[in-house]
């Protein structure tokens, strides 16, 4: 497959991912950020999200103060939150407007006019545009599940030539439950199905990460599992003395 191929593929699946988290599911995803009512299986969904924000939380410094922060597919904004309480510069990119609005909105309420540590920059757009700049650390909490394994490792490499220091990022590993959710359907009603899980395979990915990211080496791994909630957290840390 030759590269315009590959970039239109990107392409395609990345409008397709926009047109449902900001013209389809913008109030669903609102309300299971929140703290709002939901049902049984939301509500495994909410927990599992919450541990696995905490997790990459834990797997950055405490004392964030001079570095910068890419939360690639901010959503609501709850991980760019707690980066900047800690000191980081954020820029906090999502592919939803709408999502983003939310997310600042948030913000501003939980602050309540007191100035955070930190700073976050609230854009919508396109996660891997080079106009963002340089960063210490990239977190893309679920935002690359629904991209499959050979562009997964290509945004990596995108962000690995301009990342100082990590990138931690999460995928769906390839389970027997993942595999019966994907053949039965999405969680949420039709009108708000969600584009396609891509199931990763762990061992597989780590074999493309060597060449694909190759400046980059693979770190702390944890699979965080909640009801109806599977993920797989993932650490790549530079090794080539950017720090």
């Amino acid at each position: 497959m030759n590269t315009s191929t590959k970039v239109a593929d990107y392409e395609a699946r990345r409008g397709k991912i926009e047109e449902y988290f900001d013209r389809t599911a913008v109030k669903a995803w609102e309300q299971l950020t929140s703290n709002a009512p939901v049902g049984r299986i939301r509500a495994t969904v909410r927990a599992g999200r919450e541990r696995m924000r905490r997790e990459l939380l834990d797997w950055l410094p405490q004392d964030l103060h001079g570095r910068r922060v890419l939360d690639a597919g901010c959503g609501t904004g709850a991980l760019a939150l707690d980066a900047a309480r800690r000191g980081a510069e954020v820029v906090a990119i999502d592919l939803s407007p709408q999502l983003v609005d939310v997310a600042r909105r948030r913000a501003e309420e939980v602050q309540g006019g007191q100035p955070l540590a930190g700073h976050i920059d609230w854009r919508s757009g396109d996660m891997l545009d080079p106009v963002l700049g340089t960063f210490d650390h990239v977190v893309a909490m679920d935002s690359l599940i629904h991209y499959d394994e050979p562009d997964m490792v290509r945004i990596l490499q995108s962000w690995s030539q301009r990342t100082r220091h990590s990138m931690l990022f999460t995928f769906a590993p390839r389970t027997p439950l993942l595999a019966a959710m994907r053949s039965m359907g999405s969680l949420f009603p039709r009108s708000n199905r969600a584009p396609w899980i891509e199931p990763v395979a762990e061992q597989s990915l780590r074999a493309r990460l060597v060449p694909g990211v190759p400046h980059f080496k693979a770190e702390r791994t944890q699979r965080v599992a909640s009801g109806f909630y599977t993920s797989q957290a993932f650490e790549l840390v530079c090794g080539s003395g950017q720090n």
